[in-house]
Parts: structure tokens; C-alpha cells; sequence
């Protein structure tokens, strides 16, 4: 589509850029090229060979070449390309050190993977498990139960989600699991299984996984902490509770039921009750069957597969500190985890150095909507699960986090979250750190998507600064009227940042259907620490994650 000639349009804000730095000469210099890069895009490093390899791939008119000079059309090729993405580029390959404990990453987690639809009576499906895998996720849930025929079923227990085999989603999740990541694949087991479909769940496990199943502790000096991501490329690590190998078969039954119910099991009671309440679609359990579940003992087979990520109930941080071991994992529900954020912030960040702990959202979430994951990851929380067939908010922060690394599903967490030195709580408002200014410019929007109606949007840019409670922070544009296609806003902004490198940045359209309402049009979040400085664009994206290109926002970015 040719673009507007407007005034306000993008090509005449890139062509006034161009003709300043060409200075009335007919085309673009190296030099001036260089100069612009140094100045407006603040890429320092850049010198006379970047300039020329810009020339080289950007420009294709002849006589501009010979002279290593850039044509406007040229130009505005480069400053619309990849090169100039608000995104920074070198982040869409791994580069973070992938040699730390587990313990030490931001991880991909999926809650009821199985999932595409609610927790009522959504459709189980397999394509839900190898889209989250496509995702990026690393940490995916399988919610096992008996089935017909000693085939064990995933579903969401007690309600009318569909069910599918136990062993499809193994098939599933080995044809997936490292198409766009190497890292590690940990598969989160939420079993209700009787012992005898554990053993047929632990055969499928080993014979469809084949060697990229972990089966056994990896050859490496005495450890008290975990293997990193780069010692576990390729495989694939079981949590699921563990039994203590020294007992005896018949003890077996009463260690499960003194250990206590691991906090999945609790999330299943919670989900059950809620059910329960709000929906008569089954008949409520009988007096004593809680008990008599506490003897599902886990299959020695299936215990046998659960290495570095061996599920225990969390008790306290204090317990934790005394008891737990590295190579175990605790499971909270979103308003406990909530709670202990609010109560004891550093207690949890330390504890986080050491041990890696799941998130999950609240029972009461009936049509599977997802908590804001930023409150955990500010803690350190490895396993952050979120509905991932739920679009909005939180979905827009977990895609934008992951985006980074190279969408490999594991982030380095920042050292103020892992300095035994510090002792560092997000809540607290006393932070000594020196704040980094942001000096936003929203310039324009370009070829915006028209509402279903089809009538011209009347569009505004929200930007959010989601982070540390003291760095929460939202500003908007204008709005501008009855304009789709060019929109122009000029609006400078100015946010105090006090921890970058826990910020994520969202830029939202979204269409004034009234004096106080509006409506989402397309959304952009990406990691402060990713941020590119100058003129850049912003990539627009759709309420489900998928690009609305060309729509893009045009913006200037300066930070110190």
C-alpha cells in the first residue's frame, strides 16, 4: 500500500530526519549516515564499515552505491527495517550466560496446558500443548487421571473438559518440545493416578521420550545446587512427587499419607470446592475420600524419573531453609504466594536463590484468567504459570519477557535478585538506588487495524511501565480523531525508573469510543534492558499475540 503523503504521515517525519543530517546535498553521505547513527540512534560503537554495510543492504540505487551515499528511498528502507526496531536486535539470539543453576532464570511456564478454552468445560487438546511449546514455554502441566482400558487420561478432574490420552500428549510434547528452544522441558505432573496407570505413564515416559528423557543425575562434582540450562539442552525433567527408596512396599502407603499433600493436590481440592459451589455439574465427594487419597502411593517407576525437580508441600521460608534440598520445588497458589510477597519480600527472593518455586493461579479463576505475573517474578519465581490460551495483560508481559534471550524460554534473573550480599524486598519504597530518567517521544502510528465496524479509529497510545511497586506507572496521548492510517500524537513523556532491569515497557493503542471508554486496538511490551534509544519503531501486536503488521507506532527513546 503506498503510504500518505500527508504531512503528518511517516515517510514526511523520516524525510525531514533525512534532509537534515543531508545537509542540501542530493544524497546521504557515509559520514552524515554515520553521524546520524551516532547522534539520534546513540549506536556508539557503529563506525565507517556499519554506515557502508547499511549502504550495501539498504540501497539499490547504482550511481548512490558507487558514491557510498544512501537516496532517501533508501533511507527510509533502513529506518523502517529490523535495524531500527524498538526491539534490540541482539536480543532475538540467545546471549544471556546459561551456565547458572536453574535456580538463577526466569522459566516459560504454562498452567493447565491441556487447556483451550475454560476450567469448566473447555476442550482438552493437544494442539494447546504444542502451541505453548512453540511459545517458547519450558514448563508445561499435565493433569493425569485413570482412564478406560489402563490408558491414563488428561483433563481437568471433576468437570466436563474434554479427556485425551496420557500417552498422545507425550507423543505431542516429543515432536515439540525443542523446535524453538534447546533448553530444558520440565513437565509439572499433577497425578491422580492409581499406582498401576503410573507404571503404564512411567513406560510412555521412557519409551516415547527415549533419550531425551532425564533418567538419571548428571556425572558433575558433589552439587548442592542445579544443573544449568546449558548442561540439560535436549532434556526433558519429570516433577512429580519422589518416594524415599530405603522403605519397605508396605510402608509405602503410610509415607505418602504422613508426608502430606503436595500443594498441586491442594490446588486440586481448592479447584474442586469452587466447583462445587458455583457449579452442580457433579456430585460433591463423599466424607472420608480425602483420606483414602492420601494413600495413592507414587509407582517406583514413575518416582524413578523425578531427578532434579522433586515436588514437596512449602511450609515456611524458615522450613524451607532448614529442610528443603536443592533438588526440591514447592507449589504456592496465587493469594498465598501473594501474602508471603507482602509480608516477607527479601525472605522470598532468598529463598528463590536457592530453591525454584511455582506459581499457580487461584481456583476461583473459572474461565481461566490469569494473575499479573510481574508481582512474582519481582520476587524471583522461577515458575510463574499463567493460562496460556487466555489473552490480555498478563499474557502481553509473559510474551514480552520471553521475547528476550531469543525466545528461548529461560531469562537471567538480574543480580539484584540474586546477591547474597543485598538483601533486596520489592515492596519496600527504600530502595538506594539512582532512578534512570525515560524520555519517551510518541511520534505517530501508521496503517492502524479498523475496528470490525470499519469506520476510522479515533486512536491514543497508552505507554505502562510495569516493574517494582514504586516504578508502576501509565501515561497517554491525546486522541486523535477519525484517523486509521497516519495518526500523529508528538507527545513527549517522561518517566523516573528505579529498576530497570525488573521493568517491562508496554505501548497500547486504543480506540476512544467515548468520553471514558475505549477499546484495545493492538499492544507492544518488550524488557526495559531491550529498549533501543533514537528513532525507532514498535511492532504492533493482536490481543492474541500474533502481529498486526504492518500496523507499528513510530517513537523516540532516550534514557540515562
Amino acid at each position: 500500500m503506498k503510504r500518505s503523503k500527508h504531512p503528518s504521515s511517516r515517510r514526511a517525519e523520516i524525510q525531514q530526519l533525512y534532509l537534515d543530517y543531508a545537509a542540501g546535498q542530493e544524497t546521504l553521505p557515509a559520514s552524515a549516515l554515520l553521524m546520524f547513527i551516532h547522534k539520534e540512534q546513540k549506536e556508539l560503537t557503529a563506525n565507517e564499515d556499519t554506515a557502508e554495510s547499511l549502504i550495501d543492504r539498504f540501497e539499490i540505487d547504482e550511481t548512490a552505491r558507487e558514491n557510498r551515499s544512501m537516496t532517501f528511498e533508501g533511507f527510509l528502507r533502513y529506518i523502517e527495517s529490523k535495524e531500527c526496531c524498538v526491539f534490540n536486535q541482539a536480543h532475538t539470539s540467545v546471549y544471556q550466560d546459561m551456565d547458572q543453576p536453574l535456580t538463577s532464570y526466569f522459566i516459560s511456564t504454562s498452567h493447565n496446558t491441556y487447556l483451550i478454552g475454560d476450567q469448566l468445560v473447555g476442550e482438552s487438546s493437544l494442539e494447546a500443548y504444542a502451541s505453548a511449546l512453540r511459545k517458547g514455554c519450558r514448563c508445561l502441566e499435565i493433569d493425569c487421571w485413570d482412564g478406560p482400558d489402563m490408558e491414563p487420561i488428561v483433563y481437568h478432574g471433576h468437570t466436563l473438559t474434554s479427556k485425551i490420552l496420557f500417552r498422545d500428549v507425550i507423543t505431542t510434547v516429543g515432536q515439540h518440545a525443542f523446535e524453538v528452544s534447546a533448553y530444558p522441558v520440565i513437565l509439572s505432573l499433577e497425578n491422580h493416578c492409581s499406582w498401576e496407570q503410573q507404571e503404564v505413564m512411567a513406560h510412555y515416559l521412557i519409551s516415547i521420550l527415549g533419550d531425551n528423557l532425564l533418567t538419571a543425575p548428571l556425572d558433575r562434582p558433589a552439587a548442592e545446587d542445579l544443573p544449568s540450562p546449558h548442561d540439560l539442552k535436549y532434556k526433558i525433567l519429570i516433577k512429580n512427587k519422589k518416594i524415599k527408596h530405603q522403605i519397605k512396599a508396605e510402608d509405602a502407603a503410610e509415607e505418602s499419607a504422613n508426608e502430606g499433600e503436595e500443594d498441586e493436590d491442594e490446588e486440586q481440592e481448592e479447584e474442586e470446592k469452587e466447583h462445587q459451589t458455583r457449579a452442580k455439574f457433579w456430585s460433591p465427594r463423599k466424607e472420608g475420600s480425602k483420606k483414602k487419597k492420601k494413600k495413592v502411593v507414587v509407582a517406583e517407576s514413575l518416582s524413578d524419573l523425578v531427578i532434579y525437580t522433586k515436588s514437596v508441600k512449602f511450609i515456611s521460608f524458615s522450613h524451607s531453609r532448614d529442610h528443603q534440598n536443592y533438588y526440591e520445588n514447592t507449589s504456592v497458589e496465587e493469594k498465598k504466594a501473594h501474602k508471603l510477597v507482602k509480608a516477607s519480600g527479601s525472605d522470598f527472593v532468598q529463598h528463590n536463590q536457592k530453591f525454584l518455586s511455582r506459581i499457580y493461579p487461584a481456583g476461583f479463576r473459572m474461565s481461566s484468567s490469569n494473575y499479573n505475573p510481574v508481582e512474582f517474578w519481582n520476587v524471583g519465581s522461577q515458575l510463574v504459570a499463567l493460562n496460556f490460551q487466555s489473552p490480555g495483560l498478563p499474557m502481553d508481559l509473559n510474551d514480552g519477557l520471553f521475547q528476550d534471550n531469543g525466545g528461548c524460554g529461560y531469562v537471567l534473573k538480574p543480580a539484584v535478585l540474586m546477591s547474597s550480599q543485598m538483601s533486596f524486598d520489592p515492596s519496600s519504597s527504600r530502595h538506594n538506588l539512582k532512578s534512570t530518567s525515560l524520555m519517551l517521544k510518541v511520534i505517530s502510528g501508521s496503517t492502524l487495524p479498523l475496528p470490525k465496524s470499519g469506520k476510522a479509529l479515533d486512536p491514543f497510545v497508552r505507554v505502562e511501565i510495569h516493574g517494582i511497586a514504586s516504578d508502576i506507572c501509565r501515561k497517554s496521548t491525546h486522541t486523535v480523531k477519525n484517523n486509521s492510517l497516519s495518526p500523529h500524537w508528538d507527545t513527549d513523556m517522561a518517566f523516573k525508573i528505579r529498576l530497570p532491569e525488573l521493568c517491562l515497557i508496554r505501548f497500547c493503542v486504543r480506540d476512544q469510543t467515548g468520553f471514558l471508554s475505549s477499546e484495545f486496538v493492538g499492544q507492544y511490551t518488550l524488557p526495559f534492558n531491550s529498549l533501543k534509544k533514537g528513532y525507532r519503531w514498535v511492532p504492533l501486536q493482536s490481543k492474541d499475540g500474533f502481529s498486526l503488521d504492518p500496523a507499528s507506532l513510530f517513537v523516540y527513546i532516550w534514557y540515562s
